[in-house]
C-alpha cells in the first residue's frame, strides 16, 4: 500500500486547495468559523466520495493505459502542481492537474483515449460558464423571495447562517463525489486498487487537507476578486454546488475551482463589472492554463529519470 502515498499526497493538497471552494466563501464573510466549517466539510466530502464517486473514477481510469508506477508518478506530479499553486494562493484546477499527467504519461506511451479526453477538456469551458450562469439565476430567485419574506435583520441572519451551512455542506459532498476520481483514479486504472478502497482513501485524504493546510487559498476566493456579502456567499456556495454535482452525474471530474471562479463572477456582473479585479481573476486564468502543462512536463521528466 506505500505505492498509494502519492495519492494521499494529492488527496491532501486537493483538500487544501478545493476546501476554499466550498467553505471559503462562508469563512471569509465571517458567517461560519474555520475550525467549524473545516470539520463540517471533511465529514461530508467523504460521504460524496463513498456514496458518489465512482462514475468519475471510471472516466479517467480509461484515458490511457499506465503501469503502478506511472500512476505513482502522475499522483505526485499533480500533487506537487496543485500545492505550488497553493502555496502562492492561487485557487486551480486539480482536475486539470490530473489530466495533464495523466496526457504526460499517455504521451509517452502513445496512447490516448480521444473520446474520453473531449469530455473532460470541454468540460473545462463549461463549468466556469456553468457556475456563472448558475450564480446570476440563483441570486436573483433568491433575491425575489428574500424582498417577498420581509424579514427583520436577526431573522435574516439566522437564515443566512442556516443556508450557509446547508450549502458548505452541499458543496463538500459534491466535492467529494466529484474529485475523489482525482486522487485515485490511476490506481484504479493501473489495477492496483478497487473501486471502494479508491473512494474511501481518496475521501480521507481529501478531508485531512481541507483540515490542515487550506486557510491559505480562502483569501483569494472570497476576498479578492470580488468582496462577497454574506447572502452572496451564499449563492456563490449553491451554484459550484450545483454546477459541480451536475458533472457528477455526467461522470466527468470537473474544478471546483473553476465553478466557484465563474460563480463569484456571475455575481460581479450582476452588481457591475468594475467590481470584478481584473488583475485578480488574469492570475487565476494563468495558473488554469499552466497547472495542466506543468503536471504534464513533471510527469515526463520523471519518466526520463
Amino acid at each position: 500500500m506505500f505505492s498509494i502515498v502519492g495519492g494521499v499526497f494529492l488527496g491532501w493538497s486537493l483538500g487544501a486547495n478545493d476546501a476554499s471552494n466550498v467553505i471559503g466563501p462562508a469563512v471569509s464573510s465571517r458567517m461560519l468559523r474555520f475550525s467549524t466549517a473545516a470539520s463540517m466539510a471533511s465529514l461530508f466530502v467523504l460521504m460524496g466520495a463513498l456514496l458518489q464517486g465512482r462514475s468519475g473514477i471510471h472516466t479517467l481510469s480509461s484515458l490511457t493505459e499506465m503501469t503502478l508506477h506511472q500512476a505513482v508518478l502522475v499522483s505526485i506530479s499533480a500533487g506537487i502542481t496543485v500545492t505550488l499553486m497553493t502555496i502562492v494562493s492561487l485557487p486551480v484546477s486539480t482536475s486539470q492537474a490530473v489530466v495533464g499527467a495523466i496526457l504526460g504519461v499517455g504521451f509517452v506511451n502513445r496512447y490516448v483515449d480521444l473520446t474520453g479526453l473531449g469530455k473532460v477538456v470541454t468540460s473545462w469551458v463549461g463549468t466556469p460558464v456553468g457556475g456563472a450562469i448558475m450564480s446570476i439565476v440563483i441570486y436573483r430567485t433568491l433575491a425575489t423571495v428574500n424582498n417577498r419574506l420581509r424579514l427583520n435583520f436577526l431573522e435574516r441572519d439566522v437564515l443566512l447562517r442556516i443556508g450557509l451551512v446547508a450549502a458548505g455542506s452541499y458543496g463538500a459532498f459534491a466535492l467529494g463525489a466529484n474529485n475523489v476520481a482525482n486522487v485515485t483514479a490511476v490506481f484504479v486504472g493501473a489495477g492496483h486498487l478497487s473501486i471502494t478502497t479508491a473512494t474511501l482513501v481518496g475521501g480521507l485524504s481529501i478531508g485531512l487537507g481541507i483540515l490542515t493546510f487550506s486557510k491559505r487559498v480562502m483569501e483569494t476566493v472570497g476576498s479578492r476578486l470580488v468582496r462577497l456579502d454574506p447572502f452572496s456567499a451564499l449563492v456563490v456556495l449553491l451554484a459550484e454546488a450545483v454546477t459541480v454535482h451536475f458533472y457528477t452525474f455526467v461522470g466527468v471530474p470537473v474544478s471546483t475551482s473553476q465553478a466557484v471562479i465563474g460563480a463569484i463572477i456571475g455575481i460581479g456582473l450582476l452588481k457591475g463589472i468594475q467590481t470584478v479585479s481584473a488583475r485578480t481573476l488574469l492570475s487565476i486564468l494563468s495558473g488554469w492554463i499552466l497547472t495542466p502543462l506543468i503536471a504534464a512536463a513533471l510527469v515526463v521528466a520523471m519518466q526520463k529519470i
